[in-house]
C-alpha cells in the first residue's frame, strides 16, 4: 500500500513498503495448529446469531404508526458496524525493507508484521528514520528482523 525510498546513513539506497494481509499468515509456531474455540464461541456465535434475527423480525414487524427516533437508528447501526469496521482497522500488516546493497555492502531484506494501521504508518516512520540515521532498519524491540 505504502512504499518510500530511503537514502540510508552508509550511502545504501532501500525500499520500505507496507501492506495489508487480509489473511492472517501462518507463522513458525503457529504452522498447523488447529484452533478450536470450544462450546463457549457455539454458543457465542449462535445467541448472536438468534439476537440478530429476533431483532430483524422485530423491525420488519413494527406497527406503521410507532415512530423510531433518528438516534435510535443510529446506535443501532453503531452497534452492527462496530466489528466490521473492528476487523478491518486490526487486520496485521508486513512491513518490508530492502536493499540490493552497494559498493562493498551486503544486500540484505528485513520484514515484520504489526497490527492496525496506524501502528503500521508509525512503524513505517521509525524504519525509515533508523536507516536515515543508522542505516539498519532494526532496533531493540523492533518487529522488523533481517530474512536469509
Amino acid at each position: 500500500m505504502g512504499a518510500r525510498t530511503v537514502a540510508g546513513a552508509d550511502g545504501r539506497t532501500w525500499s520500505v513498503r507496507r501492506n495489508i494481509e487480509w489473511r492472517t499468515p501462518a507463522t513458525g509456531d503457529e504452522f498447523e495448529h488447529d484452533v478450536d474455540g470450544g462450546r463457549g464461541a457455539v454458543f457465542l456465535i449462535l445467541s448472536a446469531l438468534v439476537l440478530f434475527w429476533v431483532a430483524l423480525v422485530g423491525v420488519l414487524y413494527v406497527p406503521s404508526l410507532a415512530h423510531i427516533p433518528w438516534y435510535l437508528w443510529l446506535v443501532a447501526l453503531g452497534i452492527a458496524a462496530f466489528f466490521p469496521v473492528r476487523w478491518v482497522l486490526r487486520r496485521p500488516w508486513t512491513l518490508v525493507a530492502e536493499t540490493s546493497g552497494g559498493y562493498d555492502l551486503p544486500a540484505e531484506h528485513w520484514t515484520g508484521m504489526v497490527r492496525g494501521r496506524g501502528r503500521a504508518q508509525e512503524e513505517m516512520r521509525v524504519v525509515v528514520r533508523s536507516l536515515r540515521t543508522r542505516a539498519t532498519p532494526g532496533h531493540a524491540d523492533s518487529p522488523l528482523h533481517p530474512v536469509n
